[in-house]
């Protein structure tokens, strides 16, 4: 049988169309899973959902994932992933209790969420961290009464609570103590929580305390969970903190001061005691909400609330000194959508980073250059989300989680 000319060319036209598309995919390769964390959705206890977005390879871009499922409470405001990906933790302060909870969904290669498992603290839930030998998940909880709570972990299931400890300024039992953020180092012994006493620091209105206002407390894990105050701790941190993150090889602490636009650093002493870095505190931009480090362990990523920005600083490793002075720019910050409130670093490359922003509903995507730290706007960001995102976290696709050596 003879095909006419335009059949012929039809025909042409079509194998390199689909030779085309096929090339064109392949190119597009999804080396992360971001998951969101926003008010959006409904489900269980209402409004509340985790929604995931595949990062691709080369650009960073993000493009929807998987649909996005219940969150299983509402109002989510922190996540968490084991460090063999398997397990992602989400905690909701809203739910029908009207304590919140924390979630646990086992996580599979292609980025799938199944909800598995339910803990509910004693009082509503503002930050988790699981530690690296995925045996405990922290939860640092209340808005009136702090805690901090240790959760065992047994193949990524929650279980009842092994160890829980208030948290109190010595001399100052009476105030209200308020945890922003909580971490534990790479080597599992320490866990630190950021806290500021509202009954010293009420910004506008009057004050019933003497006592200084920021503080991270401090705590050695010993056998069974259980959690020992360190020697010193509390420690005075600023006038609000509002994050903290510890580099990866269990050496240096930071925290952003959310009240004095600082980022105050220490270097982790025998025993987990704090010391702080001398030439500190380094200045951040307004209203610093949020900190990541890279994997490396070379720079910092601070996300400014109120300047919709994100400072970027390189750590001397000898020092751990941050400097501000990595941008393509010559400046120290490169802007994001509204309200940047949780950060995070790409976990297969560390070649991205990812800002949650709280009021813009949605992501901000920057490629890293991770010879200087310096950040440039990925492909077609801001990516879209639901209403309100207030926590972020990457996960590697398969087999693409990041191999590096200690700096």
């Amino acid at each position: 049988m003879k095909f006419s000319k335009l059949s012929q060319l039809f025909l042409v036209s079509m194998i390199g169309l689909a030779v085309a598309t096929l090339l064109t995919a392949c190119q597009i390769v999804t080396i992360d899973y971001v998951f969101v964390a926003n008010s959006s959705g409904s489900g269980s206890n209402s409004a509340g959902q985790v929604q995931t977005y595949d990062a691709d390879s080369e650009s960073g871009a993000l493009r929807i994932g998987q649909p996005a499922v219940p969150s299983g409470g509402s109002n989510p405001v922190s996540m968490a992933a084991s460090s063999d990906f398997a397990n992602l933790y989400v905690a909701n302060q809203g739910t029908g209790n009207g304590n919140g909870n924390v979630v646990h969904f086992a996580l599979n290669g292609n980025g799938v969420l199944t909800q598995k498992d339910t803990v509910t603290p004693s009082t509503a839930p503002v930050s988790i961290a699981v530690n690296s030998a995925i045996t405990y998940l922290y939860a640092a909880s209340g808005t009136t009464s702090a805690t901090l709570t240790a959760y065992p972990l047994t193949s990524g299931a929650m279980g009842t609570a092994a160890a829980q400890t208030a948290l109190i300024v010595p001399g100052y039992a009476g105030d209200t103590i308020v945890p922003t953020a909580v971490t534990v180092l790479a080597n599992n012994n320490a866990v630190y929580v950021t806290a500021y006493d509202k009954s010293a620091y009420n910004p506008g209105g009057t004050t019933n305390s003497t006592a200084n206002p920021g503080w991270i407390f401090g705590f050695s894990v010993g056998s069974g969970g259980a959690l020992t105050p360190i020697a010193g701790s509390p420690y005075k941190a600023g006038v609000k903190p509002s994050a903290v993150a510890a580099d990866p090889t269990s050496r240096f602490l930071y925290a952003t001061d959310f009240a004095s636009n600082q980022l105050i650093g220490y270097t982790i002493q025998s025993g987990g005691v704090l010391d702080f870095l001398i030439n500190g505190p380094f200045k951040t931009g307004n209203e610093p909400s949020a900190i990541t480090i890279d994997p490396r362990g070379k720079y910092i990523y601070v996300a400014n609330m109120l300047d919709s920005t994100v400072g970027a600083y390189v750590i001397d490793l000898a020092t751990g000194t941050p400097s501000g002075s990595i941008n393509t720019t010559g400046s120290a910050s490169n802007s994001t959508d509204t309200q940047p409130v949780a950060i995070v670093v790409d976990a297969a490359l560390a070649r991205f980073v990812y800002t949650a922003n709280h009021l813009g509903d949605s992501v901000s995507g920057f490629r890293l250059n991770t010879d200087t730290g310096a950040m440039s706007p990925t492909q077609a960001t801001p990516y879209p989300t639901g209403a309100g995102p207030a926590a972020i976290v990457s996960v590697p696709n398969g087999n693409h989680a990041l191999q590096l050596t200690t700096p």
